[in-house]
């Protein structure tokens, strides 16, 4: 089995394990380290997890860890041994497509185009709206338009 089909069944198992938390997967990496075989699994609540008793909790980590770490042994998805790393996206969390953007409107971003956009290529400002394939940044009194193809990163800025 190519390690995109064992990434791809690792995603399955975690996501039912997740799914019946009421969780989803945010992101599944696979990777050969100094340690050996490493599995990073990054889990989300659906929303907009406005506040910290609204988010992914250490205790959500740790009960999709254990189920998970059960079904890949049980399933036999990775031979030999692994270390199962479960985690949160993070309050900076990174912003990967429109649904992303749309979701934490209200919020302010960070990002970086792969090229000018009005004469700038990173950008700071509030997320005031997805406008079909446009990004609209909202930067003190100015609004910035920014298509979200050109968007090569962006992550959410912590408020306090």
């Amino acid at each position: 089995m190519s390690s995109e089909e064992t990434k791809a069944r690792i995603r399955d198992a975690a996501a039912r394990v997740a799914g019946s938390l009421g969780l989803d997967i945010f992101d599944v990496q696979l990777r050969r380290e100094a340690a050996g075989l490493v599995v990073r699994v990054t889990i989300d609540r659906p929303g907009p997890a406005a506040t910290a008793e609204e988010s992914v909790s250490v205790e959500d980590c740790a009960r999709v860890s254990h189920e998970l770490s059960a079904l890949l042994d049980v399933e036999d998805l990775l031979p030999g041994a692994y270390v199962l790393e479960v985690s949160s996206p993070g309050l900076d969390r990174p912003l990967r497509d429109a649904a992303d953007f749309r979701r934490f409107a209200g919020r302010m971003a960070k990002l970086v185009t792969t090229g000018p956009v009005a004469g700038q290529t990173a950008f700071r400002g509030r997320i005031t709206a997805v406008d079909g394939d446009t990004l609209v940044l909202t930067e003190g009194s100015r609004a910035h338009r920014i298509p979200l193809a050109q968007i090569s990163r962006a992550r959410l800025e912590v408020e306090f």
